[in-house]
């Protein structure tokens, strides 16, 4: 059945098949007995991480992108993640980039999107995260600028999404490295990053004193940093005393598709991605071992690249390309994997 919805889903332009699939998705959160059975159709033994000073009951996580505004998260859920990342969000509603927008190249195995952070605004998807959540779930919540927000207004915008997240997500991601937002890699920039964050740890320390409650903050970096951009990046992340990074947004690389829209702009995900993605884990864990604790993110497609990734030294993965070309069951086959004979052995910091 799962097989036979996906294949109709690709006979549908990319944007309006996620759109139905989300929609598929919130049904599933609203309805009891349509959560059981996916459950029931999805259940995987636990294998508990512990990373960021929080409990995950598997590795395996939903990256953000595909649950913009929180419509389909408690369905989601029953997928079997151990994390969900909602968003990106931004302060202020916004439509994002004019469509088409989203494209699949199956030679590849990639997607491009010039998405550009279309969504409903940050008062909407809190209304979404309140009520009951699904048991065992880790929830982040992955914020961004709007459109028309100067970059020397960026920090502004975060602080103010930090307040209204930090009572709901366990963990919140800092998106600097999208390039569908005009200039907003540049707060990769050592300069421009260290003053961001000097201001986001000081609101982090702000909120902690208010709610005695510590929630972590992560940064999202870019696959296109050169390895000295990438090492400035990581000094300023470490220096101002944030909890972790996730590597890596999507990138503007075209090297080697085949696939028709190759040209399309936006950027690519997927398989070609894989390799760079799996490099920085390499890179990020040798330069800071266990101080800075990673989500490895970006061309896990299989069993194979999950594994790869965590022997690489991420504490954690997360799909969402691989889910469009696998299909859900992918999260089920890649807990499995774990304690099978498989010669797999655990990268740092996994708590396994």
């Amino acid at each position: 059945m799962v097989r036979s919805l996906r294949a109709l889903l690709f006979q549908l332009e990319p944007e309006r098949a996620h759109g139905l699939a989300l929609g598929l998705m919130r049904l599933v959160g609203l309805l009891p007995p349509l959560q059981g059975l996916l459950r029931a159709l999805f259940r995987a033994p636990d294998h508990p991480v512990r990373a960021f000073g929080l409990d995950f009951r598997n590795p395996v996580g939903l990256a953000a992108g595909y649950d913009k505004d929180a419509l389909g998260w408690r369905g989601l859920a029953c997928l079997g993640f151990g994390h969900i990342e909602i968003g990106t969000v931004t302060l202020r509603p916004q439509p994002g980039n004019p469509r088409p927008r989203l494209f699949r190249l199956p030679k590849d195995l990639g997607l491009i999107n010039r998405m550009g952070f279309p969504g409903r605004g940050a008062p909407f998807v809190a209304r979404q995260l309140q009520g009951k959540r699904p048991s065992g779930l880790v929830l982040g919540v992955n914020l961004g600028i709007n459109k028309e927000t100067p970059l020397e207004s960026a920090a502004q915008d975060y602080q103010e999404l930090m307040e209204i997240f930090a009572p709901l997500a366990d963990y919140l991601a800092i998106n600097i490295s999208s390039p569908n937002t005009i200039d907003l890699r540049r707060l990769q920039a050592r300069q421009e990053l260290e003053a961001l964050l000097t201001d986001l740890a000081h609101t982090g320390r702000s909120l902690e004193a208010q709610t005695h409650r510590h929630v972590p903050l992560l940064i999202k970096l870019s696959p296109d940093l050169s390895e000295g951009e990438l090492d400035d990046a990581l000094d300023v992340i470490w220096s101002n005393g944030m909890d972790g990074v996730i590597a890596a947004n999507t990138t503007l690389a075209r090297e080697g598709l085949r696939s028709q829209l190759r040209a399309e702009a936006g950027g690519l995900s997927g398989a070609p991605l894989r390799d760079r993605s799996l490099q920085m884990a390499y890179h990020i864990s040798q330069r800071m071992g266990e101080k800075l604790p990673l989500i490895g993110v970006g061309g896990i497609m299989n069993v194979e690249d999950a594994q790869t990734r965590l022997a690489a030294g991420a504490a954690l993965v997360q799909l969402y390309t691989g889910l469009v070309y696998a299909g859900p069951g992918l999260v089920k086959q890649i807990i499995e994997s774990f304690s099978s004979a498989s010669g797999f052995s655990a990268g740092r910091g996994h708590g396994m």
